[in-house]
């Protein structure tokens, strides 16, 4: 169990740099190209969306480990896992907590499978509040005190004033 934890400890530690890394560099980077607010949106949700997909073959090798040396658990279930790219599926349905349940962890890696939904749930939150103030920003208003919203007498905005 000792091995499932620091390999799982590690994976977390490089998805998270991975991730801060991504979303930190993503501003100047979309800044730099000479594109409308638009289209850097869309530009930073395909380069967000990427660095997801880095983080779920990250978590992919560690359920490798697991197939091919079966220290710290292996898998059973009506798909079978043969190789990598079995192993890629599995961390994508873990990681976006779909779970379709086709293929079942048993031993050390069930730790491994569980902190990986985690990790996936807090960094898609993580690049959504990104997005969004990137939006907010872009878009040059606030969802809450947008142009509708801050008319005074307005009916959706306060109209206590």
């Amino acid at each position: 169990m000792l091995i499932t934890f620091l390999l799982t400890m590690g994976i977390i530690s490089i998805c998270v740099v991975i991730h801060y890394e991504a979303l930190y560099r993503l501003g100047s980077f979309v800044e730099e190209l000479r594109i409308s607010p638009r289209q850097q949106v869309v530009v930073g949700v395909l380069l967000a969306l990427a660095a997801h997909v880095v983080e779920i073959y990250i978590f992919a090798g560690g359920y490798y480990y697991a197939l091919y040396y079966g220290t710290i658990g292996g898998f059973t279930g009506e798909a079978p896992m043969e190789n990598y790219f079995d192993c890629v599926y599995l961390s994508f349905v873990t990681y976006s907590t779909l779970g379709f349940g086709d293929i079942i962890p048993h031993g050390g890696v069930r730790f491994m499978v569980g902190v990986e939904a985690m990790v996936g749930l807090v960094q898609i939150a993580w690049t959504a509040s990104y997005l969004f103030m990137q939006m907010e920003q872009k878009w040059g208003h606030s969802a809450v005190s947008g142009p509708v919203a801050s008319r005074k007498g307005s009916r959706r905005g306060n109209s206590r004033e």
